[in-house]
């Protein structure tokens, strides 16, 4: 129903807060689908942690199993810390190498490249929406800048070229 609302929100506004009114619709619509997308992020963030905390868990049992005593001196100490860096190594080396932790987080990379795609789109509207620039106009006027500062420097360094030229 608020999105059916969009056409007489516009009509009674005026002003910057008429094109608002006008694109309310893009926003609540990219609002939707980054919850949806907000929702699998989550879901692949918890699979993530989940695969670290078992890693974790298992690694300190052997380490446990290992040193079943509270070290007691420097050279106990020293041995349980060795122990317990040649476990974590190992597990955590073994889990990074999996195709499954391969397959989790490049699945948490890109749920997370789509919220951000989200997110960017929701701020172009409300940008467009202000009447102030978006990220695209800007890279462009940036991009702008920077050949005439090129072109400047090249004029530059002609002009100075000639002028030492002439000078000899």
């Amino acid at each position: 129903m608020y999105l059916m609302a969009n056409k007489p929100a516009s009509l009674l506004s005026a002003g910057p807060m008429r094109n608002f009114a006008t694109n309310i619709k893009k926003i609540s619509s990219e609002i939707i689908e980054a919850n949806d997308d907000l929702v699998e992020f989550n879901t692949k963030f918890l699979d993530y942690y989940k695969q670290l905390s078992d890693t974790w868990s298992e690694a300190q049992k052997k380490v446990n199993e290992k040193t079943p005593a509270i070290p007691n001196d420097t050279e106990q100490l020293e041995a349980y810390k060795r122990i317990w860096i040649d476990i974590f190594e190992t597990d955590f080396t073994e889990l990074f190498d999996s195709g499954k932790f391969g397959e989790n987080y490049g699945k948490l990379v890109a749920s997370e490249l789509e919220l951000t795609k989200h997110w960017n789109n929701i701020m172009s509207v409300l940008l467009q929406s202000a009447n102030l620039p978006n990220r695209d106009e800007i890279d462009d006027v940036y991009k702008q800048l920077h050949d005439l500062r090129k072109k400047v420097a090249k004029l530059e360094s002609d002009l100075q070229q000639k002028g030492e030229q002439n000078g000899k």
